[in-house]
């Protein structure tokens, strides 16, 4: 069993309820989506051939029981789910970063799912997989990126009508460059949203630098 990997490093979590604690990163080749503000293009094409052998191989290295595999998007490889299987088997606590456009109901119960539904802005609104909301739990979450207002008003009304922190924890994170995290912030009190607002920690720390 070969999948295609574009990195792997330790690094700080930078997103979501594990933020802040050391990790390794297994990110996948290939995405399916063009979201207009993807900040890891370089992972759509290229990378190397591993198998799941000798990806637990080189995450055994690095001094952390923390795994997140991410992309691109990691389920456009038929063999994730038996990556995330391997690392649940071998101990680690596992996240998996995913877009919502692909199907989630087999992804190995023990993994942690951080799951985006895409606004507007990002160009891939009309792909996001509602089936898959169905299949999140309590310990799951959802990453809505907001660039503009729109991004916001649609997050907000997409939140009520799906009954979303009823199901997990939402996120809300502001794309770099595009949005005052000041003003979301702004938003989010007005509207008393049940939502936390996210940064993203590495590029506090980093910029946006590959290998962070």
């Amino acid at each position: 069993m070969t999948l295609r990997i574009s990195e792997i490093f330790f690094s700080l979590q930078g997103e979501a309820s594990r933020v802040g604690l050391p990790t390794v990163f297994v990110r996948l080749t290939g995405c399916p989506l063009r979201c207009t503000w993807c900040d890891t293009e370089y992972a759509f094409t290229g990378g190397s051939p591993m198998s799941i052998d000798a990806v637990l191989a080189e995450v055994s290295r690095h001094p952390t029981r923390q795994v997140c595999v991410t992309g691109g998007e990691p389920l456009a490889q038929k063999d994730a789910p038996q990556l995330l299987s391997a690392l649940c088997d071998a101990g680690y606590e596992v996240a998996l970063e995913t877009s919502g456009a692909l199907d989630i109901s087999g992804v190995d119960p023990r993994v942690f799912r951080i799951m985006d539904l895409k606004a507007p802005s990002s160009g891939e609104c009309g792909r996001n997989r509602w089936e898959n909301l169905d299949c999140l739990t309590a310990k799951d979450e959802i990453k809505i990126v907001v660039a503009s207002r729109n991004d916001y008003e649609w997050a907000r009304e997409t939140i009520g009508e799906h009954g979303l922190p009823a199901r997990c924890p939402v996120l809300l994170s502001p794309a770099q460059g595009q949005i005052d995290p000041a003003e979301l912030a702004e938003w989010i009190l007005a509207d008393g949203l049940e939502v936390r607002l996210q940064l993203q920690l590495h590029k506090v720390l980093w910029g946006n630098m590959r290998g962070k």
